[in-house]
């Protein structure tokens, strides 16, 4: 009896996966093809004509979660949430498990930039969005720098998930050096955002449809925040020093605060607990 009940919540879970998938490309359509021209008509100011487009974006990302979560196709938990609202003029960087880890974040940070790849911009459903976000491009490699210094002096937050791409399942965390160079070079404080799913969902590996046997449990923690002036003196080394030397600590925190997590959340699916 167990096993049938098993099996009839994942199929629900299969196809109310692929509803919310249904219902995220519509939001992204319209978004794109309605609201964001509107804005276009309405506001002429481009700086709160951003502002507005990003808060639109996180109100609907906050409803699509919450959709997702009250179908039972997923659940979640941000751990230090306050800290994470009140950051300004730093980083966040994390690790990339899943395809809703900006999601995840960007629903509660209304305001935050984020670096992107160029191939999203080919993307139907969200071309529309990064372009009203002025989301910064990872290929525009002559304006980048400058373009991250005005942002975060500005007082911006600048989401970037260092590994580049989703984690593969089974290996260790890798990360590109960009985060580590822009900090350096811009001078700006890092925080750490570890995010943990308890079972395999839309990783690099899985199709939409692949579901796991239980609901998958998402924790988002917040974590410390690096000083940079901890690792960069101008006076003493060269910024290419301190990026190499920066990037190993943040793999470290990465890696060992994931690690933490996994044991936590496997202790609490014991019997028992």
């Amino acid at each position: 009896m167990n096993g049938i009940l098993a099996s009839l919540n994942r199929g629900w879970r299969r196809v109310m996966t692929g509803l919310c998938f249904v219902l995220f490309g519509i939001g992204g359509l319209l978004l794109s093809v309605v609201w964001f021209n509107l804005l276009l008509l309405v506001q002429r100011d481009g700086a709160r004509r951003r502002r507005l487009a990003r808060r639109s974006i996180a109100a609907c990302f906050r409803a699509f979660l919450t959709v997702a979560r009250a179908v039972g196709v997923l659940d979640y938990r941000i751990d230090n949430l306050d800290v994470l609202r009140q950051d300004r003029g730093c980083l966040v960087v994390a690790n990339h498990p899943t395809l809703l880890d900006y999601v995840l974040i960007a629903s509660v940070m209304p305001e935050t930039d984020c670096l992107v790849k160029s191939a999203l911009l080919r993307n139907p459903f969200l071309s529309g969005v990064i372009r009203a976000a002025d989301y910064l491009i990872n290929s525009e490699a002559d304006t980048l720098l400058s373009a991250c210094q005005q942002r975060l002096a500005q007082g911006d937050t600048l989401l970037i998930f260092p590994e580049g791409t989703r984690t593969r399942a089974g290996e260790a965390i890798t990360l590109q050096r960009g985060a580590a160079n822009i900090a350096v070079r811009c001078g700006r404080d890092l925080r750490v955002v570890i995010i943990h799913c308890s079972e395999p969902l839309l990783d690099k590996q899985r199709r939409w449809y692949e579901v796991p046997a239980r609901k998958p449990f998402f924790t988002i923690d917040v974590r410390e925040r690096v000083n940079i002036h901890e690792f960069y003196d101008a006076a003493v080394q060269e910024p290419a020093q301190a990026a190499r030397q920066l990037n190993r600590h943040l793999q470290h925190r990465l890696t060992s605060g994931l690690q933490s997590l996994s044991g936590i959340n496997d202790a609490s699916a014991l019997p028992g607990n």
